[in-house]
């Protein structure tokens, strides 16, 4: 004999009432949505008031300036020599960026692809330079320069900017290579590839993506440090947020728009990477790791 099985009743259509309720049973949802937008709302009205102040004339106890102008950001151009400024940022950048690819990638493929005593410890001291304020070893760290004479120089600025870059890269590699099926190596070894020929023609270009993304986000973190560079870099060796930090700071009367014109510059230069990263950057590449099926 066959059963029927009833559908299940269906539920009322939810009043207004039953809406206020549950709006105000989630009061905490409210609090923070409204945290979000404060915090939002603030950092809007900042950097407009920035942005507003790099193109007034003339700007007290009104709400908008009396004029406008773009002569700040030609008078901000000579008077703080923002071409050197920018010139030394590049070349630290490009700097750290070739070294930091150059011993990361390798020191990835070798934690992805080996297994020996003492590799989580490994990942952990890698990843004290990511998760610790630059400041804490920051200091020590450019005490020691200090007193081998690389501090103060370009080469110090790129020394120092390597701590907390070369383990960035090799947390990031890391997953790429892990994604790469052994067998391809394999198979690559039997048709008598060596080791070098393996790294550079086989898993090279398959690892294109992952490297670019190291670099870039590489790049950003760079034009970005401010502590470890501001400990290490010298008159000649400053970059762009280091020479905004002294222009600041600085002894002598400087017409505030002048510095907002500059910083304008940076955040400029920062939205630009930031924009480039997002575009070439897959954040689930960064956390996806494919274990190793098992031979049958």
């Amino acid at each position: 004999m066959a059963t029927t099985t009833q559908a299940p009743p269906a539920r009322p259509p939810a009043t207004s009432t039953d809406r206020r309720r549950r709006i105000v049973a989630r009061p905490a949802a409210w609090i923070v949505w409204g945290a979000v937008i404060f915090f939002f709302l603030n950092l809007l009205g900042v950097v407009a008031s920035v942005l507003v102040s790099s193109f007034g004339q003339r700007w007290f106890d009104t709400w908008l300036p009396d004029g406008y102008t773009t002569s700040w950001y030609a008078r901000a151009w000579d008077e703080f020599a923002l071409l050197q400024v920018i010139v030394v940022t590049l070349e630290v950048s490009v700097l750290v960026v070739g070294l930091s690819l150059v011993i990361g990638v390798p020191a990835a493929y070798a934690l992805a692809r080996r297994s020996f005593p003492g590799k989580r410890l490994i990942f952990l001291v890698f990843l004290l330079p990511i998760l610790m304020p630059p400041i804490t070893y920051g200091i020590p760290l450019a005490t020691v320069l200090y007193k081998f004479g690389l501090a103060g120089h370009m080469s110090g600025v790129v020394l120092a900017n390597l701590v907390p870059s070369v383990p960035f890269v090799i947390l990031t590699m890391t997953p790429f290579i892990e994604q790469i099926d052994p067998r391809i190596e394999s198979a690559a070894r039997m048709c008598g590839a060596g080791l070098r020929t393996v790294f550079l023609r086989v898993l090279t270009p398959l690892l294109v993506p992952g490297i670019l993304a190291s670099a870039i986000l590489v790049l950003v973190r760079t034009v970005g440090m401010f502590e470890l560079t501001f400990l290490t870099a010298g008159p000649d060796s400053q970059t762009l947020v280091v020479a905004l930090y002294y222009s600041m700071s600085a002894s002598g009367i400087r017409a505030q728009q002048s510095v907002d014109a500059m910083a304008v510059i940076y955040t400029s230069m920062m939205l630009v990477l930031l924009v480039v990263a997002l575009r070439y950057v897959n954040p689930t590449q960064l956390v996806a790791q494919v274990k190793d099926e098992p031979e049958h």
